[in-house]
Formats: structure tokens, C-alpha cells, sequence
């Protein structure tokens, strides 16, 4: 939330608050024209309150706009919530901020690449669900690069809190025998079913990008660092108007001090070199586009600096080329010249699954593993292997990988486990899971509820009636 925000939001409800002193809140020993202000001034209806501040966690405030987006997206998405959403809704925020402010004290960070590639997968979801970009922008009123600047700060909450989560219970552990004794236990009814699972390998392609349109991005790169040098332009101006990177245009291309180890190695090796704020540096191409970047500071292992982002556009006739060149190594692979496993090793543009012969892995917060539920895959991934047979290879397809550039694929299915009840002989990792899940929900309950005692918190007296999951909110 920025400073303007929270300013607005102190100043109204400072507004609000001397209505409700001027309606009965002061003692008589005031001013004698209090009492015809008590008589004549009514009490405000919550209809007319265009938003206001419902809840404040340590310094940090919730306003009813955060909870009515929150409905909103929820809505759009099918969410329901377990309970009244008028209660649930801030709940969760407030808990968010918990770990936020947690995340702050211990020195959390997360990258920006990071949030730029989870942005990249939502944004491309919904474009999957709704069916194109035309139709996405329609539907939410918004244009992508709206939606992108939204997501960013959202994302960015989510993946700091996420990881102080898992600081938090990283030591957790079960033995064989607790998970026995867990399975047990369980009635017949509350044996965990266990969903559909598959294995799937890639083999991907990267439509080639023309000459002419790397030589576009680099000449329009060179041209912001001469008006910069030139002092025509300010580089947070040219960042906020041209740069490709959702997370830091907005705030001029800066991104903050970040140690070397949560940059591109590229970027990081130009950025550390970097001494004079006054120079821009030497284009510098990425994972993610091409980059000029400028000094903002050092602080010990740490770097602050600007950057812009820009990202050279795959023609349809390049894209169409690398679909046939992939249907070539297809019919290779089906006819028996090679398999499936050589081409993703020695073929394969992705380098994340090259050493696994394609073999793609559902890595999360707690786990990493072969296995994913369908609505853990990729979207274009998932909606192709909907319809496949262990053993098949797709026809090639496009999707927008997790560094936000558009690829080629094909996809085998190496494996699939049809949904079942779970069988401790069959399921025992995945029995363990769930007794490790339960043991970091109750660490992380008791975290909350202690961190709420020490915690200052102020809420709405309309909320007071509310059944939260955490003691203490109400005090």
C-alpha cells in the first residue's frame, strides 16, 4: 500500500472519527455548542462510506476496498469461503500481514524475477481459461499491463509470506512410525483421496527470433542510454514509459537492494561492475530480454539499480517454423530413430528438465516431486494431457514458460495414477505428506495466535461478532 494511500486513509477515518465524537462521544464538560452538534449531526451509514480503514495490524492498515477486491477476485475465479467472507476475507489479510511483518524482521526477500514469472502464469491462466487476450482485457476491464502492475505487489506479498511459512516450519519431520500410527487411526470416511496424478516429460523448441527484431531492441536501447547521457531524458522516465518488466517500470526501473545470488547471473555480473550513477551500462542480454542498467547504490553485498526491460516479439512465421520443426522430431521419435528421452537430453531447449530427459517436477514451498495433480501443470500443458493415454506424444503446441517467453513443445506421458483412496502399503509418501501438513498447520496456527498477543491490532467494532480461525483478534 503506498504512503498516499495510507494518508488517505487516516485522514478520512480522522474525518469519520470527529463525526462520531460531534455525535454523543464528547462529555458535556466541553464546549457549550457540542450539544447542539450532538443533536443535529447523525451517524454516518456504512452505504455512504466510500472506504475506510477496517483493521489495523501493527502499523499496517486494512482497508474495506482491500476486502471488497479480494470478494471480487474470488468471484471472478469460483472461490467460495469457508464462512462469511465479511469476516474470513480480512482475517486472511490480517494473517498475511503477520507474516509480512515477520518476513521484514528477518530479512525475507524473494526476487523480482520470481514474481515476474508467477505474474507471467496467472496472466497467461486466465488468457488460457477465458480464451484470449482480446477477450481476458474485455472481460476485466483492464489492459494486461494494468492487470500486471496489480498482480505485482500481490504476488510479490504472497511469495514473502510463503517463505517465512516455510522458515517457519523447515525443521518439521515424521517418522515411518508416526505415519502408521496416523493411518491407523483414521475411520474409514476420513481416509485421505488421494487425486489423479501424472508424470509427463517436455521437449521444447524456441521459435528463433529474426535478426531485425534483436537489432530494433538493441538500437532502441542504445538510443534511452544516449538521452540519458545526454540529459534529455531521466532514466526513470524512460523506465516507467518503455520498460517490459511489470514489477519495477512503475517505479522507474529501480529495483531494490538485491544480493547477487537473486539476479540473473548476466544481469548481476554488469550490475556488480557498475560504480558511476551518472553511466548507463552496456546492453546486456538476459534470460528474460535485453537490459540497460543504472547505479543507484551499494550497500555491502547488496546492489540497488535501475533497469529497463525489453523484450524482442516472435513472429507468427517463426512460431509456425518451430511447430513444424518439432512435428519433424516427433515422427523421428514415433518411427524409432530416437527416443523420446534422447531427444528431450540432447535436443530439448529447456533447460530446467534436459538432465531428466524431459521429466518435468511440481517443485513447491515443501516439496519437490515428479507427480502433479492437473491443476498443478501448466495450463497448455495440462489441457493436452487431459486426453492422453500413458505412453503417447502429443502433437506440438505452444506455451509461455516460467521466464515469460513463448516456446514450442511436445509432451510425453510417462505415467498416470488414476484418483483412490490411499493405501499406506502404496501411498506412504503420501500418507507422510499429509501427517507433515498437519504438523506445519498446527506450528503455524500456535505461530499466529502468539504473534496476535504481541501484536497491536485494532478492528472494527462491526467485525467484533465475527467467528475468526485465531484467538486474540478481539480483545
Amino acid at each position: 500500500m503506498t504512503t498516499s494511500i495510507r494518508l488517505y486513509s487516516i485522514v478520512f477515518l480522522a474525518i469519520i472519527g470527529l463525526a462520531s465524537m460531534a455525535n454523543g462521544q464528547m462529555t458535556g464538560n466541553t464546549m457549550a455548542t457540542d450539544s447542539v452538534a450532538t443533536d443535529s449531526l447523525q451517524p454516518i451509514p456504512e452505504s455512504a462510506i466510500v472506504d475506510e480503514v477496517i483493521w489495523v495490524v501493527g502499523d499496517e492498515a486494512i482497508l474495506k476496498s482491500d476486502v471488497e477486491a479480494m470478494r471480487l477476485q474470488a468471484a471472478q475465479e469460483g472461490q467460495r469461503w469457508d464462512g462469511d467472507p465479511d469476516c474470513v476475507i480480512p482475517e486472511q489479510i490480517a494473517v498475511q500481514k503477520l507474516f509480512l511483518h515477520q518476513a521484514a524482521i528477518d530479512s525475507i526477500e524473494v526476487s523480482q524475477s520470481d514474481i515476474s514469472q508467477m505474474v507471467e502464469r496467472q496472466i497467461n491462466g486466465w488468457i488460457q481459461m477465458i480464451g484470449s487476450k482480446e477477450k481476458l482485457e474485455e472481460y476485466k476491464k483492464q489492459t494486461v499491463t494494468q492487470m500486471r502492475n496489480e498482480l505485482n505487489d500481490v504476488v510479490r506479498d504472497r511469495l514473502m509470506a510463503e517463505k517465512m511459512q516455510k522458515k517457519l516450519v523447515e525443521d518439521i519431520s515424521v517418522t515411518p512410525a508416526e505415519v502408521r500410527r496416523f493411518f491407523n487411526n483414521l475411520s474409514q470416511d476420513s481416509i485421505p483421496y488421494v487425486p489423479t496424478e501424472v508424470e509427463v516429460q517436455i521437449l521444447t523448441q524456441t521459435p528463433k527470433i529474426e535478426q531485425e527484431e534483436i537489432n530494433r531492441v538493441k538500437e532502441t536501447l542504445r538510443d534511452f542510454a544516449d538521452r540519458v547521457t545526454k540529459g534529455e531524458s531521466s532514466f526513470t522516465t524512460l523506465a516507467r514509459l518503455y520498460s517490459e518488466d511489470p514489477g519495477s517500470a512503475r517505479q522507474g526501473g529501480e529495483l531494490d537492494y538485491t544480493g547477487r545470488g537473486m539476479l540473473d547471473p548476466a544481469f548481476a555480473n554488469v550490475a556488480f561492475n557498475l560504480t558511476d550513477p551518472k553511466k548507463v551500462s552496456k546492453i546486456v542480454e538476459s534470460e528474460f530480454g535485453y537490459h540497460i542498467i543504472q547505479l543507484v547504490d551499494k550497500r555491502g553485498d547488496k546492489i540497488k539499480v535501475r533497469h529497463i526491460l525489453m523484450k524482442p516479439q516472435v513472429s507468427d512465421e517463426a512460431v509456425d517454423k518451430c511447430l513444424l520443426r518439432l512435428d519433424s522430431i516427433r515422427n523421428d521419435i514415433v518411427g524409432g530413430k530416437f527416443t523420446f528421452d534422447q531427444g528431450a537430453s540432447y535436443i530439448s531447449d529447456d533447460k530446467d528438465t534436459r538432465n531428466n530427459n524431459g521429466l518435468m517436477f511440481n517443485s513447491t514451498e515443501m516439496s519437490r516431486t515428479s507427480k502433479f495433480r492437473m491443476q498443478d501443470l501448466p495450463s497448455e500443458v495440462a489441457v493436452v494431457v487431459d486426453t492422453m493415454k500413458v505412453g503417447d506424444i502429443s502433437a506440438p503446441f505452444t506455451l509461455i514458460n516460467n521466464r515469460g517467453k513463448k516456446v514450442c513443445a511436445i509432451v510425453k506421458l510417462k505415467n498416470r495414477v488414476d484418483g483412490h483412496k490411499a493405501k499406506i502399503t502404496e501411498d506412504f509418501q503420501v500418507m507422510k505428506a499429509v501427517v507433515e501438513a498437519k504438523r506445519r498447520e498446527e506450528i503455524l496456527h500456535k505461530w499466529v495466535v502468539d504473534k496476535i498477543k504481541t501484536t497491536y491490532v485494532r478492528i472494527n467494532p462491526r467485525y467484533r461478532d465475527c467467528k475468526f480461525e485465531y484467538d486474540g483478534w478481539i480483545r
